[in-house]
């Protein structure tokens, strides 16, 4: 494991010399800074009562979104070691959601439907193969004691299923947090959820509006355990359909002609257009031709892009990860810099990484840097809290060192090492 994590960190320090565009560009960022300060300091708490309906809508989409992700991954995760199965998860899930939204977009129109279906689609594969791999790991012993013509719904039920339900439970309630933070995002392309109200007050420099509603997002995230009980979330679930369920108008004339005619190539639909006529034109030289430029003059350079950013990221997550971790484990801090350190790491993993990115270019101008700063402290803070709570989980010998650093590097961190790394290249994935 650890040439393995230096392999990875030469090559990230490796592209990070001489391939990322790091270069800072801006003159003075700090009077546009200092204004985004002063709105943390001065928010404006009596905007929040006209942003109640997308308040509402941000978690009525996530329950929305994670019932029917659940559901439909519950039942493919029975299937997954299925390769057809596995590979149309894998697709789902490496599609972000806001593509989803895009995508679907044409489809439903642009309401909160189009929003609980981005989020559940991909949701689905990730539930899948969690689900899957949990099933895997969890103790068989109790099968040895059911009756050998039983069917393998009731082995599932009474041999599996409440021996990984307590792991189950705590993913499920990790994902719907992040299923919060995709519904507020969903905002950003217009879709009627806190993020419409965050990027429009941003785009504006209304910061004082800006930070009342991510205030307001913060506590929401922060008391989750307060009303997100098991035994309400059906309750919550319908409520949900019911709150947007007005709002849905689905045009099956819009849903045949984006999967008979929109979704073509422009080459093959460009005649029809431009005609009006939606007669489509089978000449493969112009079609080939639309293909090479796309793949030669975008997609290649974004994929470099994509790999040498997110090469880079995955470096600085694991660093951020492990330098903030023993902040909030029972090992190495007090019950107060726990709560601070909890404190912090629920600002970061709870702003999107679009605002963090957003600050970065106001700092340093418009880069790889906003985007390297604002992902790897999102998801640092994600990896330092699973990790935190994977340390909290070591028994400590009687003998075992008092000093702080020989406690992490000799009794802590080779014991949570292992989790840690596939917690990290899971987020590398995301």
């Amino acid at each position: 494991m650890l040439k393995t994590s230096l392999l990875f960190l030469g090559l990230a320090i490796a592209l990070l010399a001489g391939f990322a565009d790091v270069e800072v560009s801006t003159l003075d960022p700090w009077a546009e800074l200092s204004r985004l300060a002063w709105g943390s300091v001065t928010p404006e708490l009596a905007y929040l009562p006209e942003i109640w309906r997308s308040l509402v809508n941000t978690i009525a989409v996530a329950f929305g979104g994670i019932f029917l992700a659940c559901m439909a991954g519950s039942l493919l995760a029975f299937g997954f070691h299925w390769t057809p199965i596995r590979l149309a998860c894998a697709w789902v899930r490496a599609i972000h959601e806001l593509f989803w939204a895009f995508l679907l977009m044409p489809l439903v129109g642009l309401n909160p439907l189009c929003a609980v279906l981005a989020i559940a689609v991909p949701y689905t594969g990730i539930f899948a193969k969690v689900y899957a791999e949990i099933q895997q790991e969890s103790d068989q012993q109790p099968l040895q004691g059911l009756p050998a013509q039983t069917g393998w719904l009731s082995r599932f039920c009474f041999g599996i299923l409440p021996v990984i339900y307590p792991d189950v439970k705590h993913y499920t309630a990790y994902r719907f947090e992040c299923a919060l933070r995709s519904s507020a995002i969903m905002g950003f392309i217009g879709l009627p959820t806190l993020g419409f109200h965050l990027e429009t007050a941003f785009r504006e420099g209304i910061y004082s509006e800006v930070w009342a509603i991510l205030y307001a997002f913060f506590l929401l995230i922060a008391s989750l355990k307060l009303w997100v009980k098991p035994r309400l979330v059906p309750l919550y679930v319908i409520a949900s359909f019911a709150f947007f369920a007005q709002d849905i108008n689905l045009s099956w004339d819009n849903i045949y002609r984006f999967v008979t005619y929109d979704i073509l190539p422009w080459p093959m639909r460009r005649d029809g257009v431009y005609a009006g006529t939606q007669a489509v034109t089978f000449a493969w030289e112009p079609l080939w031709a639309w293909l090479q430029a796309i793949w030669y003059d975008e997609a290649l350079e974004g994929i470099w892009n994509t790999l040498v950013l997110t090469q880079i990221v995955l470096a600085g997550t694991g660093v951020v990860a492990l330098l903030q971790f023993p902040g909030i484990s029972r090992h190495f801090a007090n019950t107060g810099t726990r709560w601070g350190m909890h404190g912090w790491l629920i600002l970061l993993r709870t702003t999107p990484e679009y605002i963090l990115a957003y600050v970065g270019i106001q700092l340093w101008g418009p880069s790889m840097l906003p985007a390297i700063v604002a992902i790897a402290l999102h998801n640092g803070a994600i990896l330092a809290y699973l990790s935190g709570q994977n340390a909290d989980l070591v028994t400590l010998t009687a003998d075992a060192s008092k000093r702080q650093l020989n406690r992490y590097f000799y009794e802590i961190l080779p014991r949570v090492y292992g989790q840690f790394l596939a917690f990290l290249f899971y987020r590398w994935e995301v």
